[in-house]
């Protein structure tokens, strides 16, 4: 099977030498266009990558900024990582993860010591995760995968539960993704790393993953599963991020074609240094920090309904310098390590990769309120079916916020008064006013309801 009718790297090499020629009035001129909130095509991406101009690249920031908060508010959905094994069978040599890495020490948690992951997750006041897994798995076979997910939904401790759990693990057969979906998970994400096939096949040089057709199509089988929220993502580093943003864009209109629906997020991570990997600390094509903050932005106007994800990759400065510029999810209080969590530290020697922001959630969580930004657990849109369509059929005129603001105070009062230090209480409980006092009367009707509830002793209220 060949899939070069998913990325067509000729029309993406097109596309930058024509977008080098765009001049100041274009690129304004695109920039009016993003601005009505309809998306981007790939000449116009082209052209916004070019940007070098001081005043120009204020103006991509501004538009950004604009459609961010026109769409998202001032909501940031907050979730954790959940490793539970890195064993691996294939050869990356970018990833610490590797099949032939013998610097790191390899391990699959027990559902025991799932269970303990969780509640130290729940304890910090983590309502959503993403569950990670090295792309082998123990004598179970995938079922491995299946009774974990089964093992966050079913561990709670006192107030706290997991109420949604998204999967990032290898790519799947049909049956085995239509077995995911029977197992109510959220979203599916699974990254190509390169959407240059050279260079991929460059870096993955042992393993299935190797095979960049059968990764390709992951996201194929997920949808015709029925696994209707997926994500994607780009690990920028290893080829140049003006490629890697227009394929990705090309692999989001293929599957906008296809199943009349695109990925629910896109991850931006860049190369960070790994155990065992010179490749990860020399990036083959390094992304620096004004070029990294202008494809965030750029993806917000090419696909302003999408959500983007930052993880703890990043610095605090780097990520709080994004959450303007397009960001709507963000992990926090992450490891990268199976057990990290309930053991208390980020062990080197087994994690996938190293952290630049090592803050507890609390903090980051006071951080993020400090700066006017709601944190949200917000797990109602797939309890209540808003997926897939579903979701953008409402995303699209603006509807969802009468949901997600009022579920975003919701939630995040549950964590203020279950989990919040003092500090952190103070400022989110002040922000939470300021929220409402901004709200339209309907929308703050409904949120006031909602409050009261929490404020009762109800949990897990949501609309």
């Amino acid at each position: 099977m060949t899939t070069r009718h998913i990325i067509d790297e000729t029309a993406v090499e097109q596309a930058l030498k024509q977008g080098k020629t765009a001049d100041a009035a274009q690129i304004r001129e695109i920039l009016a266009k993003a601005s009505e909130m309809k998306g981007l095509n790939l000449g116009d991406v082209a052209a916004l990558t070019t940007i070098s101009d001081p005043e120009l690249l204020g103006q991509l920031f501004d538009t950004a900024k604009q459609v961010k908060e026109t769409i998202y508010g001032r909501r940031l959905v907050v979730f954790a990582p959940l490793y539970i094994s890195n064993l691996c069978k294939n050869e990356c040599l970018y990833c610490a993860f590797r099949a032939k890495n013998t610097d790191i020490t390899r391990r699959a948690l027990t559902q025991d010591e799932i269970a303990d992951e969780v509640k130290t997750l729940e304890e910090q006041g983590h309502k959503r995760v993403l569950l990670v897994a090295g792309e082998s798995y123990p004598k179970q076979g995938f079922q491995y995968v299946l009774d974990s997910i089964a093992t966050v939904y079913g561990t709670t401790v006192g107030n706290g539960e997991i109420r949604r759990v998204n999967v990032n693990v290898a790519p799947l057969t049909l049956d085995e993704f239509k077995q995911l979906k029977a197992a109510q998970i959220g979203t599916y994400q699974i990254f190509q790393e390169t959407y240059n096939r050279n260079t991929y096949s460059k870096v993955h040089v042992g393993g299935q993953k190797a095979d960049y057709d059968w990764r390709i199509t992951a996201i194929d089988r997920a949808m015709e599963a029925g696994i209707d929220d997926v994500g994607i993502g780009v690990l920028f580093g290893l080829c140049d991020w003006r490629f890697e943003t227009l394929a990705l864009m090309q692999h989001i209109n293929y599957l906008e074609d296809k199943f009349d629906v695109g990925p629910h997020t896109i991850s931006v991570p860049r190369l960070e240094p790994a155990t065992g990997s010179d490749m990860s600390t020399h990036p083959p094509k390094p992304v620096s920090d004004i070029d990294f903050r202008k494809l965030v932005a750029i993806l917000r106007l090419a696909v302003p309904y999408t959500g983007i994800i930052m993880s703890t990759r990043e610095t605090p400065k780097m990520r709080t310098e994004t959450f303007a510029l397009g960001v709507s999810q963000i992990s926090a209080g992450s490891r990268t390590n199976p057990g990290g969590y309930a053991e208390g530290e980020d062990v080197i020697d087994e994690a996938q990769f190293s952290l630049g922001d090592h803050r507890p959630l609390d903090e980051v969580i006071g951080d993020v309120a400090n700066l006017g930004y709601i944190p949200s657990f917000c797990t109602g849109c797939y309890r209540l079916g808003r997926t897939g369509q579903d979701f953008m059929d409402m995303a699209k005129p603006g509807l969802i916020k009468e949901h997600c603001d009022p579920n975003a105070l919701s939630t995040f009062l549950e964590y203020l008064l279950d989990y919040g230090s003092d500090a952190t209480r103070q400022a989110g409980e002040k922000l939470i006013q300021t929220v409402l006092g901004e709200m339209s009367e309907s929308v703050r009707q409904r949120s006031e309801t909602m409050l009261s509830k929490v404020r009762e002793g109800r949990r897990d209220v949501f609309c």
